[in-house]
């Protein structure tokens, strides 16, 4: 027979009944029932039932139906008919048919999976990577890559709508200091010389802006050599762009219409612009995360004001070593046993406190351990300030505003979700502005960039670069969706003499900066726009949309947490040929 299909499985209906087609798919599931054969065929279109009846087949035909097993690759001719009466599968959109064949070729046969497909999320997430191949066939999987097809197809709609290019950029780069480890290709005609992957197109981008192309995106993956988690990957992709002669509220605006018409087009969920701002110091100070999950309350408040004058050791010591007092009220939790107490101080250790304190509000009274050591007056300030009531829990950490910050606002999280504060339908966008420009780091003893080095500051900070470069505040901005940071950008630098002011306070000489970026300072010398721009981590929006907690789930073949390609078992060993070629001799 002619093997070529006719529709897909999913696609036949019961406006085909009673017309011949060809379908040809996967076994999904084989049963014998008295003396005929069902079989439900499976492509990614969906499932469609086969019957195949003795009496109306070739003893060859049914011959080779009854060989057939999970798996197996077939092509399928037939009739399509309207199932008896009551038995269609309201749950498929092929429910109310089935196909009953007339011919039948096995493609391919198949082994007993090491695992059952549509049951792959039971077995050992390594066993599922190691044949991630099968692991894609099942649903789950493959409607999350469907997701990502469509939501880079929607995101190249809005910006080729928007005047946007889509421009690529090199692969085989120069490698720079600044930021995560790069990873390091070997170059054979150029012996001990190295180029190195991208960990984004940065300065790419902003050349383009300096050719004159104004506006360009890029759906493009990058590389980073750092330790992973769950949202983390070595190769990763971007949604990149870049757009010139724009301030901060242009790229801003842009932006949340490009996020907010994926939304609409891939979930059939309207969000209603402007989407709200928050300043960094702002999300810090309320939720104790640069990056907020803003479904629900449960917000930090700092302390200190009213305790100023406590005897109470633990506060009368932070207090006058510049430390604050801060504390969250977990609404509901005074019922939490001794043992759950325990459980969340441990955590707040782990974290980096030097304890938790606990007070659970009850009709009239308050019980916590440090009850003794306050007056009634500090603990009724702190159950006001904490809008404390009957039945609710109030935990308070005594630390550096940066220690409390971490502490509260991870376990904010811990105790939104045992709490079940969280509504998991909710999309909450949020913009962060006005970031940190530089951060000290201690170990190298100088200031580093908080985003990158050629990112803009504020413009009444410019000055600060040479007097006090902590305190300057950058032209930054991330989108945060539901507590997970989608995307950062900024303003870039256009003017050199704020850029030499940049690398002069991040401790380089001009004669450094010039051999690590001089090509891209001379470009600056040629005219050079306004420009800004933002990239967006596609495998964190997908993951979201998908509703899963890794962004392995919605990556075709991702790696595991430690880096390694089970599927293909990389990284390997090379010959040693390839490593003389290269130059490079292995250390022992």
């Amino acid at each position: 027979m002619d093997w070529r299909r006719t529709h897909f499985c999913g696609a036949v209906t019961e406006e085909l009944a009673g017309q011949e087609v060809v379908v040809n798919g996967w076994v999904n599931r084989r049963r014998d029932l008295g003396g005929m054969i069902f079989v439900d065929l499976r492509d990614r279109f969906g499932l469609v039932q086969i019957v195949f009846d003795p009496n109306l087949l070739d003893d060859g035909v049914f011959a080779q139906a009854e060989k057939l097993r999970g798996e197996f690759v077939v092509s399928v001719r037939g009739i399509v008919q309207l199932r008896p009466e009551g038995q269609a599968n309201p749950n498929l959109k092929t429910g109310k048919v089935e196909i009953h064949a007339r011919d039948l070729t096995i493609l391919s046969a198949a082994k007993t999976p090491p695992f059952e497909i549509n049951r792959a999320e039971d077995v050992d997430e390594s066993l599922r990577l190691k044949y991630r191949y099968l692991h894609l066939r099942s649903k789950d999987l493959q409607d999350a890559i469907i997701l990502r097809h469509q939501v880079a197809a929607e995101a190249r709609n809005f910006l080729n709508e928007n005047h946007f290019l889509e421009i690529e950029t090199p692969m085989l780069i120069r490698s720079t200091p600044e930021g995560a480890r790069d990873f390091i290709v070997p170059s054979r005609v150029h012996p001990g010389e190295f180029y190195a992957l991208p960990q984004s197109p940065q300065m790419f981008k902003q050349l383009l802006m300096i050719s004159g192309f104004d506006r360009y995106y890029q759906i493009v993956r990058c590389f980073r050599d750092e330790d992973l988690r769950a949202d983390r990957q070595p190769e990763f992709t971007q949604i990149d762009v870049e757009m010139s002669f724009v301030e901060q509220e242009d790229v801003m605006g842009l932006m949340e219409q490009m996020i907010c018409h994926i939304i609409k087009k891939v979930k059939g969920i309207t969000i209603d612009g402007p989407i709200p701002r928050m300043t960094y110091q702002e999300a810090m100070e309320r939720y104790g995360s640069d990056k907020p999950d803003t479904r629900f309350g449960m917000e930090l408040v700092t302390l200190n004001e009213g305790l100023n004058d406590s005897e109470f050791r633990v506060f009368a010591s932070t207090i006058s070593t510049g430390g604050f007092i801060r504390g969250i009220n977990a609404e509901g939790a005074g019922t939490f046993t001794r043992r759950e107490i325990d459980q969340l101080t441990e955590k707040a250790e782990q974290w980096g406190a030097r304890g938790l304190i606990w007070m659970a509000v009850e009709e009239g009274t308050v019980r916590s351990p440090i009850a003794k050591f306050l007056t009634e007056g500090e603990i009724n300030y702190i159950v006001e300030s904490l809008r404390g009531k009957p039945g609710d829990l109030l935990l308070l950490v005594a630390d550096s505003f940066k220690v409390t910050s971490e502490v509260l606002g991870r376990l904010r999280l811990l105790l939104g979700e045992q709490l079940g504060m969280i509504d998991e339908n909710r999309f909450d966008l949020l913009w962060v502005v006005e970031w940190p420009l530089l951060e000290y780091d201690e170990e190298a003893g100088r200031y580093v960039a908080a985003h990158h080095p050629f990112t803009s500051p504020l413009d009444e900070d410019i000055e600060l670069l040479e007097t006090d470069p902590g305190r300057a505040r950058a032209k930054a901005y991330d989108l945060v969706l539901n507590g997970v940071e989608l995307g950062g950008g900024s303003i870039r630098i256009y003017d050199r003499s704020v850029q030499e002011k940049m690398f002069k306070a991040l401790g380089f000489t001009m004669d450094e900066a010039m051999s690590q970026f001089g090509y891209f300072m001379e470009a600056f010398e040629y005219g050079a726009p306004p420009h800004g721009g933002i990239a967006f981590g596609f495998d964190r929006l997908i993951m979201l949309l998908a509703g899963r907690d890794s962004i392995r789930d919605v990556i075709a073949f991702p790696k595991t947490v430690s880096a390694r390609d089970l599927m293909v078992d990389a990284p390997a060993p090379v010959n040693q040929s390839q490593l003389q070629e290269l130059k490079i001799k292995m250390l022992d």
